[in-house]
Formats: C-alpha cells, sequence, structure tokens
C-alpha cells in the first residue's frame, strides 16, 4: 500500500471506522460477550496492518485523533450521571468507598503480580493505572516513568475483560443491587466496562460512569504513594 496513503490521517480513521462497525455487526449476530467490538475491531486493525505492512506511525497519524477524543467522551459521561443524581444522593457513602476500595485492590493487585514476576520499575508503572479510563492512565503512567504504549494495552484489556466477564460475576455472586453492579463495573473496567454497564441498565450505566470518574481521581492521588 503506498506510503503516500498510509501516511494520511485518513487512513487510520477510515480503518477504525469499518473495523469498528463490523465488530458491532458480529456482537450483534453472534451475540456472543467474547465479540466485544473493542476486542475484535482491535484484532482485525492489528491484523490488517501486520498483512499489509503498514508501520504503526502511519497509523497513529489518524489514530491520534481518536486518541485527542478520549478526555471529551469520558467528560459526555456526565450527563448519565447528572439524571441519576438522586440515586447517587441516596448512595453516596457506599459509592465512595466501593471506588475506594476498588482502586486499592486494583494498584495492590497489579503492583504485587509485578513484584512476583520480578517486572522493573518502568513496567510496574505503566501497569499499575491499567483499571482507570486511558485519558487518565496515560497521564499517571508517564508521570512515574512507565511506558503508555503498555499502560494503554493494558487499559484495553482490562476494560474488555471486565465488559466480558462482569455479567457473568453478577450472577454468580447474585449480584441484584444496580448500584453494587454499577459501581464494580466502572471500578475495575472503565469506560468500556461503562458501555457494558449501559446496556444492561440505566442505573448501572450512571453507578459506572461515576466509578470510573471517582476511582481516576482516586488511584491518581494513591499512585503518588506507591510510584
Amino acid at each position: 500500500m503506498p506510503d503516500a496513503f498510509t501516511r494520511t490521517p485518513f487512513f487510520g480513521l477510515t480503518l477504525i471506522f469499518v473495523c469498528w462497525v463490523l465488530g458491532v455487526k458480529l456482537q450483534k449476530k453472534t451475540g456472543w460477550l467474547l465479540c466485544n467490538p473493542v476486542l475484535t475491531s482491535s484484532l482485525m486493525i492489528v491484523l490488517i496492518l501486520t498483512v499489509l505492512g503498514v508501520p504503526l506511525k502511519h497509523f497513529n497519524v489518524g489514530g491520534s485523533v481518536i486518541t485527542m477524543l478520549l478526555g471529551p467522551a469520558t467528560a459526555v459521561l456526565a450527563l448519565n450521571i447528572y439524571q441519576q443524581r438522586k440515586v447517587l444522593q441516596e448512595n453516596f457513602l457506599p459509592v465512595l468507598l466501593g471506588c475506594i476500595m476498588g482502586s486499592l485492590v486494583s494498584i495492590v493487585a497489579a503492583l504485587t503480580l509485578c513484584h512476583l514476576f520480578r517486572t522493573n520499575s518502568v513496567f510496574s508503572a505503566s501497569m499499575l493505572p491499567k483499571s482507570v479510563t486511558t485519558a487518565i492512565a496515560l497521564g499517571i503512567s508517564e508521570n512515574g516513568g512507565g511506558i503508555p504504549g503498555i499502560t494503554a494495552g493494558a487499559v484495553v484489556i482490562t476494560g474488555i475483560e471486565g465488559a466480558v466477564i462482569a455479567p457473568y460475576l453478577a450472577k454468580l455472586f447474585h449480584i441484584k443491587d444496580p448500584v453494587a453492579e454499577g459501581v464494580a463495573i466502572g471500578a475495575c473496567s472503565h469506560a468500556v466496562g461503562t458501555s457494558k454497564a449501559l446496556e444492561i441498565g440505566k442505573i448501572q450505566g450512571a453507578m459506572s460512569s461515576i466509578s470510573l470518574c471517582v476511582c481516576g481521581i482516586i488511584t491518581t492521588g494513591l499512585a503518588l504513594l506507591f510510584m
């Protein structure tokens, strides 16, 4: 494929759009949770770039536009939170405590695994914010001396795992409270999990949105202690 074409933002944006549409259609057709659009579209993009021999830096010319929109997209979730503000007021303390524990467990689990596998401090710093949304995780990683690419990959994998496994875990542990379910999803699988929570219910989606925002703030503070 000509370099002149792959170097343009149009290539990366078009590839992302086409793969995302195909991923959504595949999930609707199969109904499988494993066919999460984020996972399938990511795999398709990697496969296409590999087969065509397109350098990642060429793809990132257009992909960086999507990255730039992560912040505003996360802020838009505030609308859903506002719509469910009464539920938040009634459950403020449980939500706050859930977010604190979720953030703490996530950080401790990541650092414990890094210690067990004897990774270096750079890799540990990259993995520490894996359970918060990408826009926040990249900032934490960079400030701690981590590698943004590793952090972004860890965040995506964590989000997909949460979106896929969360509904099964809720049934397994008989979690029927929509507030508890939403907070748990948002605390462990950020924006990707929140998209699944919105499919489950409005309250779950709102609580997950709140959780991912609060956990982002808490993790930023905790990172100062653990890095």
